[in-house]
């Protein structure tokens, strides 16, 4: 059967709800099974998660379905209902036509699966080993098992992935991060708890298994999408972990994480990473990370735009997840195999374009340093001479550096990193780091990001743990080891490495790049954004409240480092 034929309907869907999917230590989790109403086996598509396989994508998030219709106006035209819509999964009246299995499991603790709730924990992702063992062996499956889905749904396929699955034939994680510390709850070690505390009430215990007062119910049945038993206040909080003190109480990088986080170098399966430019503080950085530490021979990274929430059901995007998993799930020769392993978004003022690479970063990229100047608020390629100091209030609104105008358009495409002297008046500071873009007329390029309005790219960085790995660390990236605490000696000048996260963006000539070092959450001014780094246990000691100096110019000069992309755009 050609790829053409497969856009065609093949099959009807039988659908089959709380199917038991047995583990080792007793428990029973609960999966929906979407099939081909056919005798046959057939490739599975699978996703284990905590947001509720009964609980339709519009009553999850009403606001983010109305914008994937306004997106995809189209979606009831595609082969789809959207009866069977779930947030952040694929959609299975677009995948069982084309001969494959949908599952969808509930972890232990949410929806229909009992036990405790521990999100991203090492018995979750056992469970997961065990239910793609479990859908390998059954009658409808060829035993081939891929997994697909956003965040959540793509952060668990990198663990699972690292504990060799013998029946897990490929990935595709679509936005999902890597390092639980670095990526998501501990940007550049400060604590990262505004999406903790939104997500925790709001997408995990409203659907705990046994939750009485759950907003949500299964519109296929009318019941309860979390089980028939309604357990008491006592029990739901004696089933399940504190999530918010958890990564509150584990402030360094330690066992805790680690044991959360893959090991890369032990996924093996063929992979394909999509990540969001727009993302910079959630998933983003995982996906290029994956791409590149995995020891996968077969390979992809997509770098798309866009929301979150939509560009995984858009009709491109299906496409691909299709090819991908119909040429190794199946055996079909597609041509995927001869795919440019590395395809991405060119993010420019004047339209978006498509660029295409075998390797990341691109092999052309220059690591350019622009030295700042504190005297004239500047960047420049030439070190001043003259040594300068940039204060500022560190609840305030920073400093700002900003280049001459372009004398060409400029394209940046790959990490980036700022290489500063800094200095508080306290014993410990926090940087924010944050690259922007100004056009001739001194207009800001403020980006629709994934989640929220977005700059060219965003790091952080306590500097009281400003040590970093020497066998991780690069030129462009890096890699700070998180593991102890150096406090700051008022006054003292101490020079840190900022890890600012990967971009893609093309600045036409006459345009200005800025750099502004705060210390607390960026804000475009007059744009209302989301503060993600402002815990009171975290954040709000005089520490963090200080007078801090970026020191410019002499012998140790501050300086960022852009990717820059030679010669005509």
């Amino acid at each position: 059967m050609s790829p053409a034929e497969r856009t065609l309907p093949q099959y009807q869907l039988a659908f089959e709800q709380d199917v038991p999917v047995p583990v080792s230590d007793g428990l029973v989790l609960r999966a929906n099974v979407f099939r081909p109403d056919a005798p046959g086996r057939f490739p599975v598509i699978m996703a284990q998660g905590v947001y509720g396989k009964d609980v339709h994508f519009e009553d999850a998030f009403k606001p983010q379905w109305d914008q994937l219709l306004a997106v995809y106006p189209e979606l009831a035209r595609s082969g789809s209902t959207g009866r069977y819509l779930r947030w952040e999964t694929a959609d299975p009246e677009r995948w069982v036509p084309d001969g494959f299995v949908v599952i969808h499991v509930d972890t232990r603790g949410t929806g229909k699966s009992p036990g405790y709730l521990d999100p991203r924990s090492p018995r979750e992702i056992v469970d997961y080993y065990e239910a793609i063992e479990w859908a390998a062996r059954q009658p409808w499956s060829n035993g081939k098992i891929g997994l697909l889905g956003i965040s959540y749904y793509a952060v668990t396929q990198w663990r699972v992935a690292t504990l060799r699955p013998p029946h897990l034939s490929a990935i595709c994680p679509w936005e999902g991060y890597v390092d639980y510390y670095r990526d998501s709850t501990h940007h550049g070690g400060i604590l990262s708890s505004g999406f903790a505390s939104y997500w925790w009430p709001k997408q995990c215990l409203a659907v705990q298994h046994g939750n009485p007062s759950s907003p949500h119910s299964d519109r296929l049945t009318g019941g309860r999408m979390n089980g028939d038993t309604a357990l008491s206040d006592a029990m739901l909080i004696a089933n399940r972990t504190d999530y918010p003190a958890d990564i509150l109480r584990h402030n360094l990088d330690s066992a805790w994480w680690r044991e959360r986080t893959p090991v890369l170098s032990r996924i093996e399966v063929p992979l394909f990473s999509a990540g969001n430019w727009g993302g910079p503080g959630m998933h983003l950085r995982g996906n290029i990370e994956g791409f590149l530490g995995v020891a996968s021979k077969d390979k992809w990274l997509s770098l798309h735009t866009g929301k979150h929430w939509t560009s995984f059901y858009l009709p491109k995007y299906v496409a691909m997840q299709k090819r991908f998993f119909n040429f190794y799930l199946r055996g079909e020769q597609n041509g995927w195999d001869r795919e440019p392993r590395v395809q991405m978004i060119v993010r420019d003022p004047r339209g978006e374009r498509f660029r295409t690479s075998d390797q990341y970063p691109l092999p052309d990229m220059v690591a350019r340093r622009h030295y700042l100047d504190a005297t004239s608020s500047t960047l420049s390629p030439d070190k001043p001479v003259r040594s300068g100091e940039a204060k500022y209030d560190a609840m305030g609104d920073g400093v700002t550096f900003t280049t001459p105008p372009l004398g060409a358009d400029l394209e940046l495409n790959g990490p980036i990193k700022a290489h500063l002297l800094v200095s508080s008046s306290t014993e410990d500071m926090d940087l924010f780091a944050t690259v922007r873009a100004f056009d001739a007329t001194g207009n800001e390029w403020i980006i629709d990001g994934a989640h929220e309005l977005a700059p060219i790219s965003r790091g952080w960085l306590r500097v009281s743990q400003r040590r970093l790995d020497p066998v991780r660390s690069t030129e462009l990236r890096p890699f700070h080891a998180h593991d102890r605490v150096q406090k700051l000696m008022p006054g003292a000048g101490y020079e840190v490495d900022v890890e600012i996260w990967p971009t893609l963006a093309v600045l036409p000539a006459g345009c200005r790049v800025a750099l502004t070092i705060m210390g607390k959450d960026f804000q475009f001014p007059g744009v209302p954004g989301r503060i993600l780094h402002n815990h009171p246990q975290d954040r709000h000691c005089a520490d963090f409240k200080g007078i801090n100096s970026v020191l410019t110019g002499g012998l140790h000069g501050s300086y960022l480092v852009l990717p820059e992309i030679p010669g005509d755009i």
